[in-house]
């Protein structure tokens, strides 16, 4: 499935950027909100809109602190699990998706539940249920923890192997290595993965590939905005949370691809004034579950600091949109 226009590469002045030549932002796009991550706090704020505040979240809806703690303060309680919600309440799904388990837990406590899970990881599931069906080892690549991968691995308990980085590859054992399929976390590094899979092929030559690509279209595009303009920065600052696998690969990516600097923030407060020292030409992205506002104010503090000629590196343009889950939907005329 493509989301995404690819563009060709280039640089591109903004209308109010200063004269060329001295300090510089580059501006990645695409960056910010993917369209599984808009779906998931629409969905959060149509149901406070439908039923009122308190609504329960379990886990992050998405891996964001500002995001987080705006809906926190609209009502929304977050939860580790469904135990701590009351009997009877409202609960959401996060992006990341749950397991059969978490599901059935519950429905045996009654709980009302809207599942926001973002279609592509749904995607994942699905998959791993068809493969495990057909009795195949399922080799899951991602981070161990990681509430998407708890989410994929439950759906094929007896499936599913995590594999975390090429180098958990040594460890790996399967019963058939003619029945053997990869599957991965949709927020990796695409070229990690990608190293990963060379080595588990070399292990197991039969390996087969999922029936389309799990790392999902955002994820992918922000990697390769990084990409285009990284050889350029003597500083990357990428926007979003620690917990967010897509905004902390965003860095590795920058540094990988030529950054001579690069950091993660969650707000513009957290940029050192240090970092800017002896710099001309600063990059900025953000991770797919960070709010434009949140750019918005890195760029304003750098133009403080003199880096007011701001310019675009534009690699796709996103169009892909995600219809909110049925239980929020508008009736049709």
């Amino acid at each position: 499935m493509s989301s995404a226009v690819p563009l060709e590469v280039g640089i591109s002045r903004s209308a109010d950027s200063g004269p060329a030549g001295g300090k510089r932002v580059l501006l990645a796009e695409p960056r910010g909100y993917c369209a599984g991550v808009d779906r998931a706090v629409e969905t959060v704020e149509k149901a406070l809109d439908k039923h009122g505040a308190p609504i329960y979240v379990r886990k992050e809806i998405v891996h964001n602190r500002h995001v987080v703690e705006t809906l926190t303060e609209r009502g929304v309680v977050f939860v580790d699990e469904t135990d701590e919600v009351p009997d009877g309440s409202l609960l959401v799904f996060s992006a990341h998706g749950v397991s059969p388990a978490v599901h059935q837990a519950a429905a045996a406590r009654n709980l009302q539940t809207i599942d926001a899970t973002c279609p592509l990881v749904t995607k994942v599931h699905q998959e791993a249920k068809r493969f495990a069906r057909d009795d195949y080892d399922i080799l899951l690549i991602g981070h161990e923890g990681h509430e998407e991968v708890e989410g994929t691995a439950g759906e094929a308990p007896d499936h599913v192997q995590l594999v975390d980085g090429p180098d958990a590859v040594d460890a790996v054992t399967v019963r058939d290595d003619s029945k053997v399929i990869w599957l991965s976390q949709t927020t990796l590094s695409v070229d990690e993965t990608m190293e990963t899979v060379a080595r588990l092929r070399t292990k197991f030559p039969h390996l087969q590939d999922p029936p389309s690509d799990d790392i999902c279209y955002a994820t992918q595009n922000r990697q390769v905005a990084v990409k285009a303009m990284a050889a350029e920065c003597d500083l990357v600052i990428v926007v979003g949370s620690r917990n967010s696998s897509n905004s902390v690969r965003l860095v590795e990516v920058a540094l990988g691809a030529g950054a001579k600097d690069a950091h993660l923030v969650d707000y513009a407060r957290e940029v050192d004034p240090e970092w800017l020292d002896g710099v001309t030409t600063v990059g900025i992205t953000s991770g797919a579950s960070v709010p434009e506002i949140l750019v918005r104010g890195v760029v304003d503090l750098l133009a403080e600091h003199g880096f007011s000629d701001v310019q675009s590196v534009t690699t796709a343009n996103e169009t892909l949109v995600f219809a909110l889950p049925r239980e929020l939907r508008s009736p049709r005329r």
